[in-house]
């Protein structure tokens, strides 16, 4: 059933990354410069004292699997929900270059990366919440992949990135197949979310072995 993974901020929040989240009553955030993500303990929670204690004025934040209601002061936008899809079975590893384990040195490159093309929900201390590893070539970092939301039993995988200039040569199917093998055998079931329209990103992930969990709910909440 793995109801964690239907309110997966507030889980992640509550669990794995209980330490950094801010909390109050049954609403709790990440620091801005870790990731943009709010949870809530259910859509009946009341949190209109604690949503304006947690966001800054003009500032927006997202949900994903439960919102609340929403107080006066803050906006509610309801985008299309997203896939998530989870793997439960070891995947074949593909011949590739050489993936280290990422690190404060490779910091700028990464940055850099995400900024071209993942832009949205990466921050300057994303990478804080789990290991990343990546792929050079030529000097140049090429691929990425890390991990994000975590509870005791599973594990998000995320920022799955390819630079344009290095599409097409296997190295997303090759990173995501060494980091989902490595949490399978550390016990932790891994997850991950898509967008719907993301056919191409969608059939990779089918074609390697992650099966569709649901369709879940996703938001972003601002306050005036």
């Amino acid at each position: 059933m793995a109801p964690e993974l239907d309110n997966p901020f507030w889980s992640s929040l509550r669990s794995r990354h209980r330490a950094l989240a801010r909390c109050i009553g049954d609403a709790a955030r990440y620091p801005a410069e870790f990731a943009p993500f709010l949870g809530v303990a259910s859509a009946e929670a009341d949190v209109a004292d604690a949503l304006a204690s947690l966001i800054d004025p003009g500032e927006s934040v997202y949900l994903l699997g439960v919102a609340p209601n929403v107080p006066a002061g803050c906006r509610l936008e309801t985008f299309d929900e997203l896939a998530q899809m989870i793997c439960t079975a070891p995947i074949p590893v593909t011949d590739g270059p050489e993936v280290i384990e990422l690190s404060e040195a490779h910091r700028a490159d990464v940055l850099a990366l995400t900024t071209l093309v993942y832009p949205h929900y990466f921050r300057p201390r994303t990478m804080e919440l789990g290991r990343y590893f990546g792929i050079y070539q030529d000097g140049r970092l090429a691929a990425i992949i890390g991990e994000r939301l975590g509870m005791d039993a599973y594990q998000e995988i995320s920022a799955v990135c390819t630079h344009p200039d290095f599409n097409g040569r296997g190295y997303a199917r090759r990173l995501l197949a060494l980091l989902s093998n490595d949490n399978l055998e550390r016990g932790r079931t891994p997850f991950l979310h898509v967008s719907q329209q993301n056919r191409r990103a969608m059939r990779l992930y089918e074609q390697i072995g992650y099966r569709h969990r649901r369709g879940i709910g996703f938001w972003s909440l601002s306050r005036a």
